[in-house]
């Protein structure tokens, strides 16, 4: 089999519990991972907030090179 090399380009909605829009903006930008919500429950009682659902919106591969290695 051969390999390739696959770029891809996803969005996301993240529906999130926060303090003002500002925070909401930032920490979903920072505890999302994928799909994941990467938080700790330290995390959300320092910070105050809690990720509520997040859900893929677009998955598009831009590019494919084979890879050579």
């Amino acid at each position: 089999m051969k390999k390739y090399m696959v770029s891809l380009v996803r969005d996301y909605a993240v529906v999130i519990s926060a303090k003002n829009e500002n925070e909401a903006k930032e920490l979903a930008e920072y505890y999302i991972g994928g799909e994941k919500d990467l938080s700790t429950e330290k995390d959300r009682m320092n910070h105050k907030f809690r990720i509520e659902q997040i859900e893929m919106t677009t998955n598009d591969a831009i590019d494919v090179e084979e890879n050579e290695s």
